[in-house]
């Protein structure tokens, strides 16, 4: 099984005798039916709805670790001791538990912990261990190009933090939101563009049959309107955040769609079950 360590990722516990209630009552995903040896999808949104923090949640002994964006661990810290008021609850980066993906063979060795990850089986496993303890045999831009071509997105790699809402993530479609479970912030949000249909947005596969992909948060176009933005890429593959209906329309009008002066043509996620506009099934790849 390839195993690549991924130091752009950092470990938050959250301990404590009220660690679940407290995680419960302010993250989308559910924590009180996460079993033991998953990594699950989850986020902290603002009170506007939109992905503040994405990250993985999982158990560990006395409380839940968040697998996120190693750059801004100490702001995930920070923003979450805002929340604790006077919850018995302890929070603090983990710097010395390394972060690393297996996929595509059998399992690790027994001495590392080894879960799997939540948001899609092909992604494998997530790990945890010392600093030091793993004996990587693949690349970290080997795993992204993996969870490319899965059409599995990251916030701060295909959409910015702040700016998306769960929906436009794909969150609803891996398994981290929740909409049977009580409030969390920016629920009111999340819950009515669920029930009334008006996620317009989706991040979804890209191809760039004349070879290299755009450059990540280029904007896509289709003769003078704008789409969306591309993402993380790897190859000739990618990730593009794009306005569905403005897709349909352009490729019902025969507009190709360009990033950075590059052709490119767009799919559906094998995993998604939102709506597809017909037209753009003819750019399948």
């Amino acid at each position: 099984m390839p195993i690549a360590l991924l130091p752009d990722r950092a470990v938050v516990a959250v301990t404590g005798e009220e660690a679940q209630g407290f995680l419960q009552g302010i993250l989308t995903c559910n924590v009180e039916s996460l079993p033991e040896g998953e990594a699950r999808l989850g986020a902290l949104l603002t009170p506007q709805g939109k992905v503040q923090f994405d990250f993985l949640v999982s158990r560990m002994p006395g409380g839940f670790r968040l697998d996120g964006a190693a750059a801004r661990a100490a702001d995930l810290v920070k923003r979450l001791g805002l929340y604790r008021l006077r919850a018995r609850v302890a929070i603090a980066a983990e710097p010395d538990l390394a972060v690393a993906a297996a996929w595509d063979g059998p399992e690790t060795a027994a001495s590392v912990e080894r879960l799997a990850d939540g948001r899609l089986a092909g992604l494998g496993a997530r790990l945890y261990a010392a600093q030091g303890a793993f004996s990587a045999d693949a690349t970290e831009d080997a795993y992204h190009a993996h969870r490319i071509r899965l059409g599995v997105p990251e916030g701060g790699r295909d959409f910015a933090f702040g700016d998306a809402f769960p929906h436009e993530a794909l969150m609803d479609q891996l398994g981290g939101v929740d909409f049977r479970k009580g409030c969390y912030v920016g629920q009111e949000v999340v819950s009515r563009m669920q029930h009334r249909g008006t996620a317009r947005t989706r991040i979804v596969p890209a191809h760039y049959p004349e070879g290299e992909a755009a450059a990540p948060f280029s904007e896509v176009t289709a003769g003078q309107k704008s789409l969306g933005t591309t993402g993380s890429a790897a190859g000739g593959r990618g990730l593009a955040m794009l306005r569905l209906d403005r897709l349909a329309d352009a490729l019902a009008a025969g507009e190709t769609l360009r990033a950075d002066g590059r052709a490119l043509a767009v799919e559906k996620p094998a995993f998604a079950t939102f709506a597809w506009p017909a037209a753009a099934d003819a750019t399948a790849v």
